[in-house]
């Protein structure tokens, strides 16, 4: 799995603004499961996308950020097969 250490640059991407914990946790999320698939952070991005999956990952903040990680991947390998969450 990539070091957390990336991770602190993300909240001053943009021009010094500060990001949210939800959006922070997002990237982390979308990064960990890409690793996790053996792929790109934006082929999983495309993915949820064509799915309309993106949003409801997001609004997932959560639940996701509050259990292992790898009940998030759980969840997004049913979402992404069958377009319903795990539980």
């Amino acid at each position: 799995m990539k070091s957390l250490q990336g991770i602190r640059v993300i909240p001053y991407i943009c021009g010094g603004t500060k990001l949210n914990k939800q959006y922070i946790f997002f990237a982390y999320l979308i990064e960990s499961y890409a690793d996790y698939k053996g792929v790109e952070a934006y082929e999983i991005m495309k993915v949820l996308d064509e799915k309309n999956l993106t949003d409801f990952v997001y609004q997932m903040y959560d639940m996701y950020h509050a259990e292992a990680i790898e009940n998030a991947f759980m969840d997004m390998d049913s979402l992404i097969a069958t377009g319903k969450p795990a539980w």
